[in-house]
C-alpha cells in the first residue's frame, strides 16, 4: 500500500508492526497477532490535562465523557449496544498528555469498531443539555477521587511536584473549573485539538493491516462528508505540537521541594514520598526502572521486606517512575496506622539515602532486571496491551522498539548506571504529599 512503511519484522509472522499516513496527517499503526481471535483498536489524541489553561483545567477529560453521549448517526445508547451486543467493550481514558478512546472485539468485528470510534471520535455533537447532565458526572467522579485518599495523596504529591500548573493540577480539573467550563469553551478545545496530525489510530491482533487502513479512511471521510468537527487539514499541525504546548506553559523546576499536608478523617494515613525523575526519552530510564524494581517493585524489594515484613508496619508499600516529554518523578508509596507514619516516613528516606549513597549491589541488579523483564513480556500478553505499546509509540515516543530491542536494553543496564541515576535523583531533597488525619504540616516537613 502506498506510504505504509514496514517498522518491525517478527520471525514467525507475529509482532510485525506497520504504519500508513493517510491525507489530512492520521497515522494508523498495526500490530499484526495471527494467533488470536480479537482485535483491539485506540484512537489516540495527543491532547491532555497538561495542555490546558486553568480556565479550561479538566476540558480534556470532560471531552473524553461527552464524545460518548452521541452523534448525528447514532445515540449514547447506540455507541454502547452495537459494541456489547458483539460481546466487546468500549470505553476511554485521559492522562496529562493524550486520550485514547478504544474497542476491543472479535476479529470478524473489527469493521463495526472501527465504524464506531471513527464516529464518536470526529462527529459528537456537544450538546448544551449533555455538557450539563455530564458535568455533573464528573463532580461525582472527582467526589470519588475525594474519598479514595490512596488516589488523593498522588494528586496532591503531584502538585507538591510541579506546582499549580498545567502537570501538577488534577487531570480531571477542580469543582470549580468543571463547574465553569462552558459548552462552547469545550468545543472549541475539541476544534482546536482533534485535528489530523493530532491523531494515531493503533490496533493490534489477527488482522490485516491494509483492511485496518482502509476501514479508518472510509470513516474519517464519511464523517467529513456529513458532520464531522473533526479537522483533516494537516496544516494546523503546528497549533498542537507539544513543543508549542512546552513553550506556552514550559515545565516549572522545583527550586524549593514542597511537602503538602491535607488533613482528613481517615482510618489510614497516606505518604508518597519522590523526587524528580527523567524524561520519557532519557536513555537513564532503564536503569530507573530496574532501581524502582529493586527499592519498592515487589514482594522482595528493600522497602517490602524493611517495612512490611520486618516491622510490619504497612500493608502497602511501592517504588514507582512516571516520565513525561519533559519531565518525570521518582516516588515512593506508603499506606500505614497514622500513629506509624513518622517511622513508615523514616524509613523510606533511609532507604532513598542508601541507594543514592550506596547503589545496589550485584544481586539486586539481577533480579531487579529479571523482574523489570518478564514484567515487560508479561503486560504484553493480550491485544489490548500490544495496542497501547504501539499507540504510545507513535504518539508520545515518536520510536517503534522491539521486544527484543527493549529486553536488550533492560538487560544491558549495569551497576554504575544504576549507581549514577541513584545519585543524580536520589541525593536531592524529596518532595512529599501525606494524606490522614493531622494538623500541621511542619510535622512532616
Amino acid at each position: 500500500m502506498p506510504g505504509t512503511e514496514l517498522l518491525l519484522e517478527g520471525a514467525d509472522g507475529s509482532g510485525v508492526v506497520r504504519r500508513t499516513l493517510l491525507p489530512g496527517g492520521i497515522r494508523v499503526v498495526t500490530e499484526s497477532m495471527p494467533l488470536v481471535r480479537s482485535v483491539s483498536l485506540g484512537v489516540w489524541v495527543g491532547v491532555g490535562s497538561r495542555d490546558e489553561s486553568v480556565e479550561l483545567a479538566g476540558a480534556s477529560h470532560y471531552l473524553e465523557h461527552l464524545l460518548f453521549k452521541g452523534t448525528p448517526r447514532r445515540s449514547a445508547l447506540d455507541i454502547s449496544a452495537a459494541i456489547e451486543a458483539v460481546g466487546g467493550d468500549i470505553n476511554a481514558f485521559t492522562t496529562k498528555e493524550y486520550t485514547c478512546y478504544y474497542a476491543r472485539v472479535l476479529d470478524a468485528d473489527l469493521p463495526l469498531a472501527a465504524d464506531v470510534l471513527t464516529d464518536v471520535v470526529s462527529s459528537a455533537l456537544l450538546r448544551a443539555e449533555d455538557v450539563e447532565s455530564e458535568r455533573e458526572v464528573i463532580l461525582e467522579e472527582i467526589a470519588m477521587t475525594e474519598d479514595d485518599p490512596g488516589d488523593l495523596v498522588h494528586e496532591e504529591f503531584s502538585l507538591a511536584m510541579w506546582g499549580d500548573t498545567p502537570l501538577g493540577r488534577p487531570i480531571a480539573g477542580s469543582v470549580e473549573s468543571v463547574r465553569g467550563l462552558t459548552r462552547d469553551q469545550i468545543a472549541e478545545h475539541y476544534r482546536r485539538h482533534y485535528v489530523g496530525p493530532n491523531l494515531v489510530v493503533a490496533a493490534a491482533g489477527n488482522l490485516e493491516h491494509e483492511q485496518v487502513v482502509e476501514l479508518v479512511r472510509q470513516g474519517f471521510e464519511r464523517a467529513a462528508r456529513d458532520s464531522s468537527h473533526i479537522s483533516l487539514d494537516a496544516t494546523l499541525a503546528a497549533r498542537t505540537s507539544r513543543a508549542e504546548q512546552d513553550a506556552v506553559n514550559p515545565t516549572p523546576l522545583i527550586l524549593e521541594p514542597a511537602v503538602r499536608l491535607l488533613g482528613k478523617k481517615t482510618e489510614q494515613a497516606h505518604l508518597v514520598l519522590g523526587t524528580p525523575g527523567v524524561r520519557r526519552l532519557d536513555d537513564r530510564r532503564w536503569a530507573l526502572g530496574v532501581l524502582a524494581a529493586v527499592l519498592g517493585g515487589g514482594m522482595s524489594s528493600r522497602l517490602f521486606q524493611e517495612v512490611r515484613e520486618k516491622r510490619g508496619l504497612a500493608y502497602s508499600v511501592y517504588s514507582f517512575a512516571t516520565q513525561f516529554t519533559d519531565s518525570g518523578a521518582f516516588g515512593v508509596y506508603a499506606g500505614c496506622q497514622p500513629k506509624k507514619l513518622r517511622e513508615v516516613l523514616s524509613l523510606c528516606r533511609a532507604e532513598i539515602e542508601r541507594a543514592a549513597a550506596e547503589g545496589i549491589s550485584e544481586q539486586e541488579l539481577a533480579l531487579g532486571i529479571g523482574q523489570l523483564r518478564g514484567g515487560t513480556v508479561l503486560g504484553l500478553e493480550d491485544t489490548g496491551s500490544r495496542m497501547s505499546r504501539i499507540g504510545k509509540s507513535e504518539l508520545v515516543y515518536g520510536q517503534h522498539l522491539s521486544v527484543d530491542s527493549v529486553l536488550d536494553r533492560i538487560g544491558s543496564v549495569t551497576l554504575d548506571e544504576v549507581k549514577n541515576v541513584a545519585t543524580d535523583l536520589l541525593a536531592t531533597s524529596p518532595a512529599a504529599a501525606v494524606v490522614g488525619p493531622y494538623k500541621n504540616v511542619e510535622d512532616f516537613a
